[in-house]
């Protein structure tokens, strides 16, 4: 009995094994196909083995070949899937076509400039090592120019950057060119070139190089266009044996571009300017949205501001600037670039020059100061009054006021977040004996160079007795703080705080409902829920 069980068991079970095998061949012809084409390929694989080198298959060989391989579409499927068989062949035949016609010839590449005469060392005199000397590269560029500009009928501004080194230790020269379109033959030099380093010293790998070029006559007088270059030698510097010099091209003026009338009058656009220094890092949008609302309302409507972006106008802070740029009172300068060339600051003395001599005909003065300072007149003044009493002055520097950017007072607790920065920040530094950064103004006409807190290279007078006149207050920190900047409530008029005297100051304070309700009838209140 149990030899007709185990018979029967093996039966059963051979008979499963063979239904097992019929249903995977005849329910599964995808699995063939597959099957098929793995043995192919692995037959392919081992003969290649024994091939030449020299014959080679590529992947795109390999793709084509495969894609000539029928797929098994699903019965099911819609119809219309089959409708891109056609186009499936043309590009297959496509292909193929492509691959058949030769390649085109490439070129061959230039042939490098030979390498310099390497030197080596050598005895002299019979008993003396002569060593040898082989320079490589650069470290730094000659002159890199950020712009170029006309002051008048036959002077010209350049403005850039240089080595710092070559200026420090060597005596490069500069000369300036003008050749005139019509007539390229007869090129001019000029009179007079000579070169300014307005940023004091500060420089690091480069340092600022303004070069005035002066003409003996005017040129391109007749307004026929012409192109300015400037030639740059090291004058032996960096290297005593060679006296390099480039050819700079410097501005060109088309034919008819050149409006000489701002050079014989005095009607300038704007009667107030304002030159900003490179921001930079993730500044503050609400302070930011704050600084040039006051300071529009300050200056009144003939008055324009450039702000140049170092990094510094992310997003928040662009949406802030706009609804200004649209009215035509802030103009935005993208000068990231400026950052592949390590001067002092983000190149902020590179920056003012070039706004100087950018725009130094379209204003009556021109201030310098920075995004988280403010200028304050007098109540029962105004910027114009001040400003007249000065016109007697090309520079007048300005007086600070330092203000705390913690420190606030005890009834805005709880409610500081609603209130502006120079509204609720209201200590001010009384210490004595400490010498403060002064800002400046100029008229920009008379002004050859300048720098972050004055100019040295001016035509007129100077005036630093403006106490009483104008002043401005300084909070500093506060522009780069994304949080809120108060941190200690007090209920004093006078308070000391880490070693620092200070005195409550409501200046700014008691201005802060006008500059609100000035802002929100200018651009309304789209800049309401600006941020921090």
């Amino acid at each position: 009995m149990a030899t007709n069980k185990e018979r029967e068991n093996q039966k059963d079970r051979g008979g499963e094994k063979k239904m097992l095998v019929g249903v995977i061949w005849n329910c599964a012809a995808e699995l063939k196909l597959i099957l098929v084409a793995l043995l192919i390929l692995c037959s392919v694989a081992t003969l290649l083995q024994f091939l030449p080198s020299r014959f080679t298959i590529s992947t795109s060989d390999l793709r084509l070949c495969i894609s000539k391989i029928p797929s098994q579409t699903d019965p099911t499927a819609d119809t219309n899937t089959n409708t891109n068989i056609p186009s499936q062949r043309l590009q297959i035949q496509q292909q193929e076509q492509q691959q058949q016609a030769p390649p085109p010839q490439q070129q061959p590449p230039p042939t490098p400039p030979p390498p310099p005469a390497l030197e080596h060392d050598q005895i002299v005199n019979n008993s003396v090592l002569k060593r040898a000397f082989n320079p490589y590269g650069a470290a730094a560029y000659n002159f890199i120019t950020m712009g170029s500009y006309r002051g008048g009928f036959g002077t010209f501004a350049i403005v850039g950057l240089s080595s710092k080194p070559l200026h420090v230790y060597g005596k490069p020269a500069y000369q300036c060119e003008w050749v005139p379109q019509n007539d390229t033959k007869k090129s001019t030099f000029a009179k007079y070139t000579y070169k300014m380093l307005p940023d004091w010293g500060y420089g690091r790998v480069y340092t600022v190089v303004i070069v005035n070029c002066t003409f003996a006559e005017p040129v391109n007088d007749d307004n026929s266009g012409g192109t300015l270059y400037l030639h740059a030698s090291t004058a032996g510097g960096g290297d005593a044996n060679f006296n390099l010099t480039d050819v700079v091209f410097a501005l060109e003026e088309k034919p008819g571009s050149v409006d000489f009338s701002v050079y014989r009058t005095y009607e300038p656009k704007y009667d107030y300017f304002y030159c900003g220094s490179p921001l930079y890092g993730g500044l503050s949008p609400q302070r930011i949205r704050e600084w040039i609302a006051y300071h529009v309302r300050l200056f009144g409507e003939k008055s324009h501001f450039v702000i140049y972006d170092a990094g510094g106008v992310h997003e928040e802070v662009f949406q802030v600037l706009k609804p200004w740029m649209d009215l035509g009172y802030v103009t935005l300068h993208d000068i990231k670039e400026q950052e592949r060339y390590d001067g002092y600051y983000h190149n902020q003395f590179l920056v003012v020059n070039d706004c100087l001599h950018r725009y130094k005909f379209m204003a009556k003065w021109m201030f310098f100061f920075d995004v988280d300072e403010y200028i304050f007149v007098p109540p029962k003044n105004t910027i114009k009054s001040v400003l007249d009493s000065l016109m007697g002055y090309n520079q007048f520097t300005i007086e600070q006021m330092h203000m705390n950017s913690q420190l606030c007072v005890a009834g805005d607790s709880g409610k500081a977040h609603r209130k502006w920065g120079f509204e609720k920040l209201v200590y001010k530094d009384v210490k004595r004996g400490i010498r403060r950064d002064r800002k400046y103004a100029v008229q920009p006409r008379n002004v050859y160079a300048t720098g972050v807190h004055m100019s040295q290279n001016l035509y007129g007078r100077i005036t630093h007795k403006t106490e009483g006149k104008i002043k401005y207050y300084h909070y500093h920190g506060t522009i780069a703080q994304r949080t809120e900047p108060c941190t200690t409530f007090i209920n004093w008029t006078r308070y000391n705080f880490e070693n620092t005297p200070y005195v409550l100051d409501i200046t700014m304070r008691a201005v802060a409902g006008a500059v609100k309700k000035f802002e929100l009838g200018k651009i309304g209140d789209r800049l309401k829920h600006t941020r921090q």
